[in-house]
């Protein structure tokens, strides 16, 4: 569904991203882990358009997107919850779901209405808040209708950026549920996290990066049991 080949993002003289070539097929959770400043968001931000890419090509659904602007990248069916959550803290829950239907000038009402459902289905508390404010609601609320407003705009794939950071350990796994969920709900997933044996232990595959490069990808579970992984990023 995505393929990476080659890619390079440099910030001025500071190469962020060296030559990274990556794929997420159809329906995987596919997880990018590794130390601060590997480079991981500025991946996700170079699939989304965000940033200028020095070289190398993305392609989704096999159209080319390296050059695309971001508005079209997100109509072509890419969804990108960036790190921090940055939800509409002074509208509603529910005026923040229905925000995320923006993405996708193509849904109707009735569409529209399914998905609302689909997701109070998903994140039940969202229903129970849906006329408090987003700055009202707790952390990993927030997190939850950052993930949910994505979903509005019915992507194929659902990028995660650190969704896991600042919570408690109890939310934490909550979400960890409800990104499992969202798979088996028909979505592939592309998750940037430094939490890295909760995203090994639910991912398909996983690819580690360090200072802009790949230095190993497998299926999750033997990353898991890697011992250089081990060490470096689980603690043993």
């Amino acid at each position: 569904m995505l393929k990476i080949q080659n890619l390079s993002v440099n910030y001025g003289y500071i190469a962020a991203v060296k030559n990274i070539s990556l794929e997420v097929n159809e329906g995987e959770i596919v997880t990018l882990i590794g130390g601060n400043g590997a480079g991981k968001t500025t991946t996700l931000m170079a699939i989304s358009g965000l940033v200028p890419k020095a070289s190398g090509t993305i392609t989704f659904k096999g159209v080319n997107i390296t050059k695309m602007s971001p508005d079209k990248i997100v109509k072509m069916g890419i969804c990108h919850v960036p790190e921090g959550r940055r939800i509409f803290p002074s509208l509603t829950v529910y005026e923040n779901l229905m925000a995320g239907t923006i993405g996708n000038p193509s849904l109707k009402k009735p569409q529209i209405k399914q998905l609302l459902e689909k997701n109070y289905e998903l994140f039940p508390r969202l229903r129970e808040r849906m006329k408090q404010s987003g700055g009202s609601l707790s952390g990993g609320e927030q997190q939850m209708l950052a993930i949910a407003r994505g979903l509005m705009m019915d992507p194929d794939i659902i990028m995660l950026d650190e969704p896991s950071l600042g919570l408690a350990p109890i939310i934490v796994e909550e979400i960890f549920d409800l990104i499992l969920k969202i798979r088996n709900a028909g979505k592939t997933v592309l998750l940037i996290e430094q939490n890295a044996s909760m995203a090994l232990s639910i991912a398909d595959r996983g690819y580690v990066i360090e200072t802009g490069n790949v230095v190993l990808e497998g299926k999750g579970r033997e990353l898991l049991a890697n011992p250089d992984v081990r060490k470096a990023y689980l603690g043993g």
